[in-house]
C-alpha cells in the first residue's frame, strides 16, 4: 500500500476495485439467496453507486441499495437486517427490534397517509439518507454511530418550521433534494420491471410469414408505448407557507434534476412557471433566479385563480395520461373557494392523480375546515402531510403505483 501522502498506484487502485467488486458480488448473491429479484442491471447500478462514493456513508448506501433492490413489500421489510448483517457485521435481528414494528405489519392503504408519516411503510424510505457523518464500512464505536443516527432521525422527524439551527436547516434542504433523486431511482426501476415480458402481434406475425406458408418462423412482438411518470408540482409560495418553502424548493430542484419528465410552478396571487430556473445544476443559482421570477411571493393566496391559469395556459402542454399533479399548499384560499372546486374538477379530468400535500396536517389538532381545502378535497386522490423529511419519503410507495 502507498505511504501517507503518496497517491495510490494503478495496481493498488485495481486491487481496491477488485475487492469492492467481490464484496458487491457476494452481497448480490446474499440477496438472491433471500429471494430478492436481483439481475445484471441492478448489479451495474449498485456498482455505479459504490463508484460514486456512497460506500463511504453506510446510512446513505443502505438507503440507496434499499430503493434499488426492494421491488416488493417483503423485500423492503427485511432489507435493513440483511444489509446491516453483511456490511456492518450486525446481527440481523438488532435492527428489526430497534424499529419496534412486526415484520408482518400490514401495508397501509392510501388514505392511511392522513394519519401521519410515522404510521406508513413509506416513512422508512428516508432510512438515514441524511446521514452526513464520516462513518465508513469499517466498525466505529457504538456511541458515535448512535449519536449520528439519533441526530439524523431527529432532523428527519422534526417539523421544518421548528428547525432553527442553520446547519440543521441546510442539512434538511440538502436531504430533501437528494430524497427526490433517490425516489426517482426506485420509481424508474419499478417502471422497468413492469415492462418485462412481451405479447405476440398475431396479425403482423402471419403477414411476415406468408412466404413460409403461414408457418410462424419469424415472430413479431407487440411493442407497448410506455409513457414515463410525469410529475407536475405546484408550490404555494404565500406568506402562510413561508416556513416550508425552502425545503420544498430543494425537493423540486432534485425532482427536476432526476425525473425524466417534471414541471414546476409557484403560485400565490398569481402563477409562475419556474421549471427552467429550477433546472440550474447549482441549487444556489436556481434559487437566485427563482427569487427574481417569483414577484409577489409571501403575500396572499389565490389558489383557484392560479389553477385557472394553469388549466387554461399550461395543462394541455405539461399533462398526459401518466401525470401526477402534486399541489403543496395549506389550502388557505383568499379568493373564490367555488372557483377552486371547479378548477380542481377540471384538473382531475386531465391528469392521472392529484396529490395534495399539506404541511399543516402534521400540526396537533389540525382539521381541514378552511373553505378552500373543503372545496378541493373531493377531487384529491391523496391528501397527505408534508411537514418533515419522513413525510416526503412516504410518498414513494404511492407514486410507484401510478
Amino acid at each position: 500500500m502507498s505511504c501517507c501522502g503518496t497517491p495510490p498506484s494503478l495496481d493498488e487502485m485495481d486491487e481496491v476495485s477488485r475487492l469492492v467488486s467481490r464484496k458487491l458480488s457476494a452481497f448480490l448473491a446474499t440477496l438472491r439467496g433471500a429471494a430478492f429479484a436481483v439481475g445484471a442491471r441492478e448489479g451495474q447500478d449498485a456498482a455505479a453507486l459504490l463508484a460514486a462514493g456512497y460506500g463511504k456513508k453506510p446510512g446513505l448506501l443502505r438507503s440507496a441499495f434499499k430503493h434499488l433492490f426492494s421491488a416488493r413489500k417483503a423485500d423492503w421489510e427485511k432489507f435493513d437486517g440483511i444489509f446491516d448483517a453483511f456490511w456492518l457485521k450486525k446481527r440481523v435481528r438488532s435492527r428489526i427490534a430497534a424499529s419496534g414494528r412486526p415484520a408482518n405489519a400490514d401495508h397501509p392503504s392510501v388514505k392511511s397517509l392522513q394519519d401521519g408519516p410515522d404510521k406508513q411503510k413509506g416513512g422508512e424510505a428516508f432510512d438515514q439518507i441524511a446521514s452526513g457523518g464520516e462513518v465508513g464500512v469499517e466498525e466505529r464505536s457504538g456511541e458515535g454511530r448512535a449519536e449520528g443516527a439519533s441526530r439524523t432521525e431527529t432532523i428527519a422527524e422534526t417539523d421544518f418550521r421548528k428547525l432553527s439551527d442553520p446547519a440543521d436547516i441546510a442539512e434538511a434542504h440538502a436531504v430533501a433534494e437528494r430524497l427526490a433523486r433517490v425516489m426517482r431511482t426506485r420509481l424508474t426501476r419499478r417502471d422497468l420491471a413492469r415492462r418485462r415480458g412481451y405479447r405476440l402481434d398475431l396479425r403482423r406475425t402471419i403477414h411476415r410469414n406468408i412466404s413460409h406458408g403461414g408457418v410462424p418462423v419469424s415472430l413479431v412482438r407487440r411493442q407497448r408505448k410506455q409513457k414515463p411518470l410525469r410529475l407536475v408540482i405546484l408550490l404555494d409560495a404565500s406568506g402562510s407557507m413561508s416556513m416550508y418553502t425552502g425545503a420544498f424548493l430543494r425537493f423540486i430542484h432534485g425532482a427536476l434534476d432526476a425525473f425524466r419528465e417534471a414541471e414546476a410552478f409557484l403560485f400565490h396571487t398569481r402563477l409562475a412557471h419556474v421549471s427552467d430556473a429550477m433546472r440550474e445544476k447549482d441549487a444556489a443559482r436556481a434559487l437566485d433566479r427563482l427569487s427574481m421570477m417569483a414577484q409577489g411571493a409571501g403575500g396572499g393566496t389565490r389558489i383557484g385563480e392560479s389553477l385557472q391559469t394553469f388549466n387554461r395556459w399550461h395543462a394541455a402542454r405539461v399533462i398526459h395520461s401518466r401525470t401526477c399533479v402534486m399541489i403543496v399548499s395549506d389550502g388557505y384560499e383568499t379568493g373564490d373557494a367555488a372557483l377552486l372546486g371547479r378548477e380542481m374538477e377540471q384538473l382531475g379530468r386531465r391528469c392521472r392523480r392529484i396529490v395534495w400535500l399539506n404541511p399543516m396536517m402534521g400540526w396537533e389538532g389540525y382539521a381541514p375546515e378552511a373553505a378552500g381545502i373543503k372545496a378541493a378535497l373531493p377531487h384529491v386522490d391523496l391528501f397527505a402531510p408534508a411537514h418533515t423529511l419522513k413525510s416526503l419519503a412516504a410518498l414513494e410507495p404511492y407514486l410507484s403505483k401510478l
